[in-house]
């Protein structure tokens, strides 16, 4: 859904741009409440996993492909405000470096896909996690629910900046009918790596994951006759996987998914694609500004070898994006201040 330049005229791109630089800011702050010794170091394998897993296209219909947005893992695993900063780096690296989504689109793109999907999908999340039991599968249910939900959300939001600023004169009405409809089907694709990609952290960091604090069961003892709650541990329950072991099985898995395995992605045209090529959105669409980087369209420039050329621009890109994005959350974990604490924060 990386909306390229020239789809959406200059006025609107400009009020969303504002947006986004507003829901950045608050989500900044935001994430120094979310964020802590723990976390913050998970933050940025989560940019580079999104951007990893963004660059392996599933096929849905008809000759259409679906990928990751991530809004819905990034709240979930790391928190709403620190979410939304995770998918923005994402978007801001693929669009400087890989020229994958317009810079004068940048505004509409995050909205879209950093701010849109996380709020959505973090709502949704909170809203099922109230009514369903308590524990990590439930976690990892309302992970599904959610990631499902906030897609076709975001291509509802789309439809309505395009219905503001659209640049070709195309039936609105037509284009919320293609988008909402293909965006359902990707969102199954997005449900499912999502689920499972927070049960495998919860499974074996549920501490970790901001979404799954305070849902452990608690340990009811019978007490003349009564079923009361057992105190609270005064020390916390083994992991049973360091951080350190987390981090770095993240990051390998991160490389071999950009580096191999996105070799045999679908070629298909994703979704918002499709949808303009069918509907004549496209026909105004702008070369893109950095369409000479070295890494344009996740290739590396001069390498001949189509296998080598993407599997070295999805590493790089992976590599980029981790440092950028725990540079970020470090420089956010610094500025926490000395009276915060980490808070389970509820859209």
């Amino acid at each position: 859904m990386h909306v390229p330049d020239g789809f959406i005229d200059a006025p609107t791109s400009a009020v969303t741009g504002v947006v986004a630089a507003g829901a950045l800011a608050v989500s900044l702050r935001g994430a120094r409440r979310e964020l802590d010794e723990r976390t913050a170091p998970l933050a940025g394998l989560v940019a580079a996993f999104i951007f990893a897993v963004q660059m392996l296209n599933f096929p849905v219909a008809a000759g259409t492909s679906g990928h990751l947005l991530g809004g819905a893992l990034a709240a979930i695993l790391v928190g709403p405000y620190t979410g939304v900063l995770c998918v923005s780096v994402v978007l801001l690296m693929q669009g400087v470096l890989f020229a994958d989504g317009g810079l004068t689109a940048l505004g509409v793109n995050i909205t879209d896909m950093a701010i849109v999907t996380t709020v959505v999908s973090y709502a949704v999340f909170r809203a099922l996690l109230a009514v369903l039991p308590r524990g990590r599968r439930s976690v990892t249910v309302a992970s599904f629910v959610a990631a499902l939900v906030s897609v076709p959300a975001a291509a509802v939001v789309f439809t309505l900046v395009y219905a503001v600023g659209g640049t070709t004169d195309v039936a609105i009405g037509k284009v919320a009918t293609a988008m909402i409809g293909v965006h359902v089907l990707i969102g199954i694709g997005e449900a499912v790596i999502t689920a499972l990609t927070v049960g495998a952290v919860v499974a074996v960091r549920p501490d970790l994951v901001h979404g799954a604090r305070g849902l452990g069961q608690r340990l009811r003892l019978r007490v003349n006759g009564e079923l009361v709650d057992a105190p609270a541990p005064t020390a916390p329950v083994a992991a049973r996987t360091s951080r350190r072991t987390l981090w770095i099985t993240g990051l390998v898995t991160s490389l071999v998914l950009a580096g191999f395995v996105s070799f045999y992605a679908s070629a298909n045209p994703d979704g918002l694609e499709k949808v303009a090529h069918d509907k004549g959105i496209d026909k105004k669409a702008e070369k893109h500004a950095t369409a000479g980087s070295p890494l344009a369209d996740y290739g590396v420039k001069d390498v001949s070898d189509a296998r080598l050329s993407g599997g070295l621009a999805g590493v790089i890109g992976v590599g980029i994006t981790v440092v950028a994005g725990s540079a970020v959350f470090w420089v956010v974990r610094r500025r926490r201040g000395t009276d915060a604490s980490p808070v389970n924060t509820g859209l």
